[in-house]
């Protein structure tokens, strides 16, 4: 069962999250910023990620913790949930279409967090949304998870679809990263013995 439950606490954020690497897409998303409920739940339907996330965080400054914050325990869940890595693929990428944009994810699950990030989001906000919080979320998220993570704009003009197609690439990406490679079976995918 590859599945974890995370719970942080901070004087800014109070999460409660779960995961389950192998579910239906589903899940319950509460963050509290309504654009990345939208996005979180996006993120799940296409990584075939069973996610749920309570945050009770302190908005009313702005949504900077929460985004960050969900962004950490999701990338822990992601580790917790991998266990010793044994028998996954460890690598994926997907070039995703959102409309006009265009959008590249490529994953490693390296051990070694890292994300790479080349979108240019035309405007500042996406309704109510801080769009510079995006990046904020993926390198919370890839150093936690301990996954290198290129996204890369290869097209694109809409604010929405251009953040909407990285959500979708990245869960693309890691849905074939984290899957069974039956010649692998018990094996660690690395010459080294290890992933980290």
């Amino acid at each position: 069962m590859r599945q974890a439950e995370i719970r942080r606490e901070t004087a800014e954020t109070k999460i409660a999250l779960s995961l389950d690497l192998d579910g239906q897409g589903g899940g319950e998303i509460r963050s509290g910023v309504g654009f990345l409920d939208h996005m979180l739940t996006l993120f799940a339907r296409h990584g075939g990620f069973e996610l749920s996330v309570c945050c009770e965080g302190d908005t009313w400054v702005d949504d900077h913790h929460s985004v960050e914050d969900i962004g950490i325990c999701l990338g822990q869940a992601f580790r917790e949930a991998l266990g010793d890595k044994k028998g996954i693929r460890r690598y994926g990428q997907r070039i995703l279409p959102m409309d006009e944009a265009l959008i590249l994810a490529s994953v490693d699950i390296s051990g070694r967090g890292a994300c790479y990030y080349v979108l240019e989001i035309p405007c500042q906000k996406a309704g109510s949304f801080d769009t510079e919080l995006v990046e904020e979320f993926f390198i919370a998220f890839a150093r936690e998870a301990g996954v290198t993570l290129h996204l890369r704009q290869m097209a694109g003009k809409n604010t929405h679809h251009i953040i909407e197609g990285a959500f979708k690439a990245a869960a693309r990406a890691l849905r074939e990263a984290v899957s069974f490679d039956e010649r692998e079976a018990d094996r660690i995918p690395s010459t080294k013995g290890v992933i980290g």
